[in-house]
């Protein structure tokens, strides 16, 4: 499979399976699993790779509709079906990505940076050799900080060019919050800065952006020759929701985790499962392709 090809080409989205440490225990409980049901850290990342086990497995999720998958660091370390989940993936014909991030700073001029990495050397080199193609890293914009965003910008471009010099793809994510007050004027500095840093790229790069309150407001940043891909996060709205909203903006694609799983249930049976998971991704997809 040529990854490359595929993310730039392909019809179809990003499946978003890295819920992190923080936020596991209530994507466990969204899922039917209870807090008595597990016991530290090593129980409730056992119960979470279960899930995601179940969904790289299900028949819907490799019927050509997803065409990446962003796993966290534990999912990518682990196996489905005895093999690397990363190989798992590629074997159904699904693009693999790591989210690299290891959290969100305390908000400064209105935005909240990314912690420090100080393992992304190690991180990157294992991810590359388990067969990664790209990454993923987070900050949010909460409010409209001409300042703030330039920073939140320059420093998801840092890290892009460690990413790249590894000889991965970054998907650069700069979460503007969509319950942030003056979000379209906002999202207009976002944009600007965007487009002054891809100017310094000599390689492409993923951006993954809110779905912006002004429609297409992102088809310069679609077509610039320095963007392999431009994906959407659902960031707090429903299925139903995102997807509305997506489908107004053309070439941009879906990248959704609460999206996707929010109706999947650990007492499901496997064809129930399936079926659920199925309808959610034909839903994103047709939202993506619109």
């Amino acid at each position: 499979m040529d990854m490359k090809k595929q993310i730039a080409d392909s019809q179809g989205f990003i499946a978003a399976l890295d819920q992190s440490g923080g936020s596991t225990p209530k994507a466990l409980r969204g899922y039917g699993v209870e807090d008595s049901e597990w016991s530290g850290d090593e129980e409730m990342f056992a119960k979470i790779h279960e899930m995601r086990s179940r969904i790289i497995t299900s028949p819907s999720f490799s019927n050509g509709k997803v065409i990446g998958a962003i796993l966290f660091e534990k999912t990518m370390d682990g196996q489905v079906e005895g093999k690397p989940t990363p190989q798992a993936l590629i074997d159904r014909g699904i693009v693999p990505f790591i989210k690299i991030d290891k959290g969100l700073e305390d908000e400064a001029n209105g935005v909240q940076m990314m912690k420090p990495m100080p393992e992304l050397g190690t991180l990157l080199a294992r991810a590359k050799s388990l067969g990664v193609f790209g990454t993923k890293e987070r900050s949010v914009i909460n409010e409209v900080n001409p300042e703030g965003i330039a920073a939140i910008v320059a420093q998801q471009f840092e890290v892009g060019r460690q990413v790249l010099a590894a000889g991965l793809v970054p998907m650069l994510e700069p979460e503007y919050n969509i319950k942030a007050e003056g979000r379209a004027e906002g999202e207009k500095i976002l944009k600007a800065e965007i487009l002054k840093n891809l100017e310094s790229m000599d390689e492409q790069v993923m951006l993954k952006l809110s779905i912006p309150v002004e429609p297409n407001l992102y088809a310069d940043l679609i077509a610039h020759p320095k963007v392999l891909a431009v994906v959407a996060l659902s960031g707090g709205y429903s299925t139903d929701e995102a997807c509305e909203k997506l489908a107004e903006n053309k070439g941009m694609i879906a990248s959704f985790s609460r999206g996707l799983l929010q109706d999947l249930r650990a007492g499901q049976s496997d064809e129930e499962f399936d079926a659920v998971l199925g309808k959610a991704i034909d839903q994103i997809y047709a939202a993506s392709v619109a």
